[in-house]
């Protein structure tokens, strides 16, 4: 009788075993954009499919595009670090002040390659912005391609042109760049841009060409402003791909480092280069249209620069009071983006 109430056990022990080791594993996906966007397309579904399949489909993912979860974008960073979602790509700028170590990218012309800036801002996030996500490992951090303007009614040749015009920023550090260059800043995430242009809460907006297809934006405005190519480009955002710690640690060894080989710096640059290489096909679609485009001289572009140059000193005065190493830091965002410079 005891030889067989020890092999019911080992038996027992093994059936839960078992599934443990080879358990399935759906990883819930929330974000911003629709089924069609850029990001959805070439970067989200890939990834999922790339991770399903190293691992047998034993992990998969259930994406909830824009914002079908519930709740708005600033709070998909505590929806990944509370465990409502697994899984999002967000902007940390879209809840200002909370992440300032990373708003470094953010500050206007500091690169003109998402690829490059994504290289850079992976190694800064090791040295000094992991704890800014507590509950959350980051998979990945990049900034989109070059940010431009773009406005309905009234082209913007000059710094002048900006005084009266109500702009949209994505970021805290995108709003303090209009209001030094003469706009009036309105904060609002991606999704709110279509309905606020359209109502006249907005007279234009920042934006990379990446996400304009997608909203159809390119029919909603008719001038676009790019800043000289000899200069970086006006400003940049920073997103993270994060994924809710508790739930990386459940999973057994074998899957965490499927997620571990589809994640980090070799990411970072993946996702950079993707987002460098949008921007040819959506500035081609607002060229289709006939919308009227206006390159700046390099001497108008320096009469921006000048203009905000400020938020630098701004930005290394926060982070001192914040008992943080402010000047080097940016002397060391600075540095690594010329290190990955294309």
């Amino acid at each position: 009788m005891k030889a067989w109430t020890k092999i019911g056990l080992l038996a027992a022990a093994v059936a839960v075993a078992l599934p443990a080791a080879a358990q399935d594993v759906t990883l819930k996906f929330h974000h911003i954009w629709n089924t069609q966007a850029m990001a959805s397309v070439n970067v989200i579904n890939p990834w999922c499919e790339k991770i399903a399949k190293e691992s047998n489909n034993r992990l998969k993912c259930q994406i909830f595009p824009a914002m079908s979860l519930g709740g708005t974008p600033p709070q998909l960073v505590d929806q990944v670090k509370d465990g409502v979602t697994d899984l999002t790509i967000t902007l940390p700028g879209y809840t200002a002040g909370r992440f300032p170590a990373m708003e470094v990218f953010e500050l206007p012309f500091m690169t003109n390659s998402a690829e490059a800036a994504a290289q850079a801002a992976w190694e800064y996030l090791q040295k000094y912005a992991t704890r800014e996500f507590p509950g959350t490992k980051i998979l990945a951090v990049w900034t989109h391609d070059e940010g431009l303007v773009h406005t309905k009614d009234k082209q913007v040749k000059t710094l002048e042109d900006f005084k009266g015009l109500k702009m949209r920023a994505p970021t805290r550090q995108t709003n303090k760049l209009l209001a030094s260059l003469g706009a009036a800043p309105v904060g609002m995430p991606l999704p709110a841009i279509p309905d606020a242009i359209s109502k006249g809460t907005i007279d234009g907006f920042t934006l990379p060409w990446e996400p304009l297809p997608s909203l159809k934006l390119q029919e909603m405005v008719k001038y676009h402003t790019e800043t000289h190519p000899s200069r970086p480009s006006l400003y940049s955002a920073v997103f993270i791909f994060g994924m809710n710690q508790a739930k990386y640690d459940s999973l057994p060894a074998d899957l965490k480092k499927v997620i571990d080989d589809n994640s980090g710096m070799a990411l970072s640059k993946q996702i950079g280069a993707v987002w460098d290489a949008s921007r040819g096909p959506a500035r081609k679609l607002a060229q289709d249209r006939g919308n009227v485009f206006l390159e700046l001289s390099p001497a108008e572009t320096d009469r921006w620069i000048a203009a905000s140059a400020k938020l630098y000193d701004e930005w290394v005065d926060d982070m001192n009071k914040r008992g943080l190493p402010g000047k080097q830091m940016l002397d060391d965002a600075r540095a690594l983006l010329a290190k990955y410079k294309k």
